[in-house]
């Protein structure tokens, strides 16, 4: 009854249901690995955010590895460096697209740091049109950040000097500064002197865990759907089959009653009295 199953037709939906079962399978649990990265984020950023604003210097020293101090609030004086003055392209913020201010800050061990000043919603702004640094010395407090990474498929900086750019890559922006640059820029929060010219903070990460979860379990149900499918299919066609072969035997043995002699016709004729 089951030998139908290995048809070729019946071989190819076994393999296309399997495909699908474990490409499913695949996504949710690439969906619960982001969900993963995505909580161990929000601690990241949780745990480094309570920690106590402290010293530049005491905090990024030679050697630190970037990605371990990333997020902590930190404290640093210096001088902007306005001839320096970079605009980050591309932003959008509480639904507005414009641009990020990033002025080099000289700080007073000669390091130059990133600081990013905040958001404009001027999509088309030039450095001519940004809001001016303060002047002289500046005591600032933010948040330490790592270079961007390029996605894949990202726009690729051009080469020479840069005065527009899609994103804060430290190493491409290094060879254009007149002294070292730290190994991490800074987003602004708090400024003294005070910022002027209306620039937006740029906002802490969201912390929530996205849609991670719904898409795991989606994913995970429509392997099971599948899974479902295939048997009804299967039930299905072995009913039919069944139905098909009652149909058949039944239509024989009527073709056998029909056939087979009557009674009368096995007596022998009575002979003439």
């Amino acid at each position: 009854m089951y030998r139908f199953l290995l048809k070729p037709k019946w071989i190819l939906f076994h393999v296309l249901c399997l495909v699908l079962i474990v490409t499913m399978v695949q996504l949710g649990f690439w969906q619960l690995h982001r969900l993963q990265d995505r909580r161990s984020f929000n601690s990241e950023v949780t745990e480094r955010a309570a920690m106590p604003v402290s010293p530049y210097a005491d905090v990024v020293t030679p050697g630190t590895d970037p990605d371990q101090v990333q997020w902590r609030r930190v404290v640093a004086s210096g001088t902007y460096l306005p001839n320096e003055q970079l605009i980050e392209v591309n932003r959008s913020q509480s639904g507005a697209a414009g641009v990020n201010v990033v002025t080099p800050m000289r700080l007073d061990d000669g390091t130059v740091l990133l600081v990013n000043r905040g958001f404009a919603p001027s999509p088309n702004m030039t450095n001519a049109e940004a809001p001016a640094a303060p002047a002289g010395p500046v005591e600032i407090e933010g948040r330490l950040r790592v270079t961007d990474v390029r996605s894949f498929g990202e726009f690729t900086e051009p080469e020479g000097e840069l005065t527009q750019i899609q994103r804060i890559d430290i190493p491409r922006l290094a060879p254009q500064l007149p002294e070292p640059l730290a190994p991490v820029y800074v987003d602004l929060v708090a400024s003294k002197p005070t910022e002027t010219g209306g620039l937006a903070p740029v906002p802490e990460p969201e912390l929530n865990e996205g849609p991670h979860l719904s898409y795991m379990l989606q994913w995970w149900f429509f392997s099971l759907c599948v899974v479902v499918g295939w048997v009804i299919a299967v039930r299905r066609s072995v009913a039919q089959r069944r139905k098909d072969a009652t149909a058949a035997l039944s239509a024989a043995d009527g073709r056998t009653e029909q056939d087979s002699p009557s009674p009368a016709d096995d007596e022998p004729a009575t002979a003439p009295s």
